[in-house]
């Protein structure tokens, strides 16, 4: 159990308080966005600030997501309590998986699993194209601009090329068709949750992380987990930060080894998205709350390592981002407006985080003191990139899915909230109306 300084029964009002807030940003997002359609601008959103239309819908996953619910939030804080770490990560986890995949199955296998990485947009529509790897990544960035008559598909070419390699491997290894990848992807995806927790324990403790790690299963971003490579790219960032928290606050040779692992996934993540140089901040956060220099540094070799291998092989990250903008550009990012989207995009964000992140965070801003400071910096960070994020304009809408890996961390101040079925019912029960309402396109 968190110590009860930090499940203080103050402020129920204020939470409340902020989730009105948040449902009055959503309101005035969905509002502006309709008048702004109506005008002819075009959003290219169906159920503004969302890339979903409205469908209400049950399918073959409805009652497998209810049945996760409601064991989570029955027995998920006893569970939290007084299981062993270990045995309380692998049950997280397979919690966590069996929500994502029922929550995708909603919508039906082939709809909701097979189809989502399939499209004439997605990565799996170029894996035929490839019969040699080296020769990918020499002339990967020869691709990218669609001002060519041959050139990548959309998420292909706007992403660095790890995340396409990632479904090329998968694809020899047998697994390349949309279901199995669909499923791959969110088996990955689904322990983005459970690497935050262990980030938590390292910095901050076990008994906080025993406080996260339920809302870390519920968190309402699977929806959008099941199934895109965003949820993917949650887990390996996450997994990241983990490994370097527990490098920096292990001694030895694991210690070293678990920073160096960290600072390899760090280094991937760079060549999944572009965006997710602004991960650093998260993992920055370990760095100011350990200050073991020794583990950045092993870390550091670890993302280097990785930024060698690619470089050698052919592919320069900065030449991949520079082209990347222009064909961002030039699509429909540049009739979706700045002004609307720059707090709109918010509001898209509480669809991802829930009710429960939103009281969370208010009660961290208002007692900062109150959650251990390696836990708010981690916070801190995940917030802090999302921000950033928003004001650079290089992603209006669609930041449901893609600032996945950033929201993730944003449930950790969930630990102060003092009465925590009643919000993880509140977090359930909003996922599961998003899902069986609204059609969303990942």
């Amino acid at each position: 159990m968190a110590p009860p300084s930090l499940r203080t029964r103050s402020g129920t009002t204020a939470d409340l308080l902020a989730v009105a807030a948040g449902v009055a940003l959503v309101g005035a997002a969905a509002l502006v966005g309709r008048a702004l359609l109506a005008d002819g601008v075009d959003l290219f959103l169906g159920w503004p600030p969302l890339l979903a239309v409205w469908l209400p819908h049950v399918g073959p996953g409805t009652p497998v997501a209810v049945a996760v619910a409601v064991l989570v939030v029955a027995r998920g804080p006893e569970l939290a309590e007084r299981a062993g770490w270990r045995p309380l990560l692998a049950a997280g986890y397979a919690a966590s998986a069996v929500w994502t995949l029922g929550l995708a199955l909603v919508d039906g296998w082939t709809r909701g699993v097979v189809e989502r990485l399939s499209s004439d947009q997605e990565y799996l529509h170029d894996v035929p194209r490839v019969t040699d790897i080296g020769a990918v990544l020499r002339t990967f960035d020869q691709f990218i601009l669609t001002d060519q008559p041959v050139h990548w598909t959309t998420h292909v070419g706007a992403h660095p090329p790890g995340v396409f390699l990632f479904y090329v491997v998968l694809d020899r290894l047998g697994l390349g068709d949309g279901g199995a990848a669909g499923v791959v992807t969110v088996l990955i995806g689904a322990s983005a949750g459970i690497a935050v927790a262990v980030a938590v324990r390292a910095l901050s403790g076990e008994d906080l992380a025993r406080r996260v790690l339920p809302f870390a299963v519920l968190f309402p971003g699977a929806v959008w987990v099941g199934v895109s490579a965003d949820g993917m790219f949650a887990a390996v960032l996450a997994w990241g930060v983990a490994l370097l928290a527990v490098g920096a606050t292990g001694h030895g040779g694991r210690a070293d080894g678990a920073a160096l692992a960290g600072g390899v996934l760090l280094g991937w993540a760079l060549y999944q998205s572009y965006g997710l140089v602004l991960g650093g901040l998260v993992a920055l956060a370990v760095v100011a709350a350990t200050r073991r220099w020794r583990a950045v540094g092993f870390a550091a070799l670890g993302v280097g390592l990785v930024v060698l291998a690619f470089t050698l092989a052919g592919f320069w990250w900065f030449t991949g981002l520079e082209r990347t903008r222009v064909i961002y550009a030039a699509s429909v990012a540049a009739t979706r407006p700045y002004a609307y989207f720059v707090w709109a995009n918010l509001a898209a964000v509480a669809f991802a985080v829930g009710p429960a992140v939103l009281a969370g965070i208010r009660r961290a801003a208002a007692s900062p003191r109150a959650l251990p400071l390696g836990a708010l910096l981690l916070a801190a960070g995940g917030l802090a990139a999302l921000l950033a994020a928003d004001l650079s304009g290089l992603s209006k809408a669609e930041v449901e899915r893609i600032w996945l890996p950033f929201g993730v961390w944003l449930v950790i101040p969930c630990a102060l909230l003092p009465r925590v079925r009643p919000w993880l019912a509140a977090q359930a029960a909003f996922t599961l109306a998003v899902n069986h309402l609204l059609l969303t396109v990942w």
